[in-house]
C-alpha cells in the first residue's frame, strides 16, 4: 500500500524536525520545506494527499501559498498552523480553502487526529468514490454541482472547496429541516476539536457566492443556537447542462 504524501511547511527547524519525526513514525511519507516560496514550488511540482501549513512564512506567507492553490487546486486538504493571536488570519484561511486549523502550541495526539481526519475525507481514492454518488441540483437559478465542486450561474463558474460541497451536500440530503452543527462536526470534520466558528466561516463563505444579499440569505437559513437548513433548493435529477 503506497503511504500518504504529506507536505509539511514550518519555518520553526526543531517544530519542523520533531513534526516530520512524528509523522514518518505514524507511517507517512513527508516533504518538509521552511519557507513559502519553495512550498509554492513543491506544489506546482508534485501532488500531495495532505498540506499541513504555518502561516507565519519567510518569502511568501502560508496564505499566500493557500490561495495560490487554491485556484488551481479545490481538492488537496490543508491543515493551518496557527498562533494563538492569528484569529483573522485563521478565518481568513477558511475562507481561502483550509481545511482545518490547529494552534500553537498545540498537543502531538490532537495534531495527529487532525492529520487522520484530514486524509480520511481528502484521500483521492474516497473521493473518487464518493463522486458517483454526488448530486446536482438548483438553488434559484444557481447550478449546484457537487461533482464538480462548483456552482454554476449565468455560464460563469465559482469553485468550491471539499469542505464547503460537505456542508452543501448535508443540507441537501436534509430537505429543509435543520442540520444541527454537531452532525457537520461529527461528518465532515470527524472529531470534536474544531469549534462552532469553523462551520460558522465556512457557512458565511457559501453565503458569499450563493446570496444575492449574503447579509440577508433567503436560502441558507441560521436556526439560532441549532445549525442551518437550506431552503428552496430543487432536483435536477440527471438533467445535464446545456
Amino acid at each position: 500500500m503506497t503511504s500518504m504524501r504529506i507536505l509539511l511547511v514550518e519555518d520553526d527547524p526543531v517544530l519542523r524536525i520533531g513534526l516530520c519525526d512524528n509523522l514518518e513514525a505514524e507511517g507517512y511519507e513527508v516533504q518538509t520545506c521552511q519557507d513559502g516560496a519553495r512550498a509554492a514550488r513543491f506544489l506546482a511540482e508534485s501532488s500531495f494527499d495532505l498540506v499541513v501549513l504555518d502561516l507565519m512564512l519567510p518569502k511568501k506567507s502560508g496564505l499566500d501559498v493557500l490561495r495560490e492553490l487554491r485556484a488551481r487546486d479545490t481538492m488537496t486538504p490543508v491543515l493551518l498552523l496557527t498562533a494563538k493571536a492569528d484569529e483573522a488570519d485563521k478565518v481568513l484561511g477558511l475562507e481561502l480553502g483550509a481545511d482545518d486549523y490547529v494552534t500553537k502550541p498545540f498537543g502531538l495526539r490532537e495534531l495527529l487526529a487532525r492529520v487522520r481526519a484530514c486524509l480520511r475525507r481528502g484521500s483521492r481514492a474516497e473521493r473518487a468514490e464518493v463522486a458517483e454518488h454526488k448530486a446536482r441540483f438548483c438553488i434559484g437559478a444557481t447550478l449546484v454541482d457537487l461533482e464538480a465542486y462548483e456552482f454554476v450561474r449565468d455560464g460563469e463558474r465559482t469553485s468550491l472547496s471539499p469542505k464547503e460541497a460537505g456542508i452543501l451536500e448535508l443540507l441537501w440530503q436534509s430537505k429543509e429541516r435543520v442540520v444541527p452543527r454537531q452532525r457537520f462536526l461529527e461528518e465532515l470534520w470527524g472529531h470534536r476539536f474544531v469549534g462552532n466558528r469553523s462551520i460558522d466561516t465556512h457557512v458565511l463563505n457559501l453565503r458569499k457566492k450563493l446570496e444575492a444579499d449574503p447579509a440577508n440569505p433567503e436560502h441558507l437559513l441560521t436556526a439560532h443556537g441549532v445549525g442551518y437548513r437550506l431552503v428552496g433548493a430543487r432536483d435536477v435529477g440527471a438533467e445535464r447542462e446545456s
